[in-house]
């Protein structure tokens, strides 16, 4: 058990829960515009003191986020010749795979890494 700054424990199964929303607070980028990098933000910023494994997680999503709004803008530039909107689709499906699998992973306690993921944030 992680402890906290007020000298409680945080029990392992909310640890991992939190991390798991890590991941799963990117989804919010489906309903707010910019949701995908400010859901798992919130989250981490919260969360990270509390815990070794959140702060981890946090920062493996944010850096997933951040690079796939990166591949979304290029591809977005890539409309002028033509590729860009199926890249666009395809980036959108890889995400959402990506985000669902590493909530599942970490729900059960393993580590996942996301492929494409920029490091930004160490």
């Amino acid at each position: 058990m992680t402890e906290l700054p007020s000298g409680q424990a945080m029990p392992p199964a909310e640890e991992k829960n939190w991390a798991m929303f890590c991941h799963l607070a990117a989804l919010s980028g489906f309903l707010i515009p910019l949701g995908n990098i400010l859901g798992p933000l919130v989250v981490w910023l919260i969360k990270k003191d509390a815990s070794p494994l959140v702060d981890a997680e946090g920062k493996k999503s944010l850096n997933f986020q951040i690079s796939i709004m990166i591949y979304m803008v290029i591809s977005a530039i890539l409309i002028f010749v033509l590729i860009g909107i199926p890249l666009m689709i395809a980036v959108g499906i890889f995400a959402l795979v990506m985000i669902i699998l590493a909530a599942i992973k970490t729900s059960n306690g393993e580590d996942f890494q996301y492929p494409l993921s920029i490091k930004f944030i160490n």
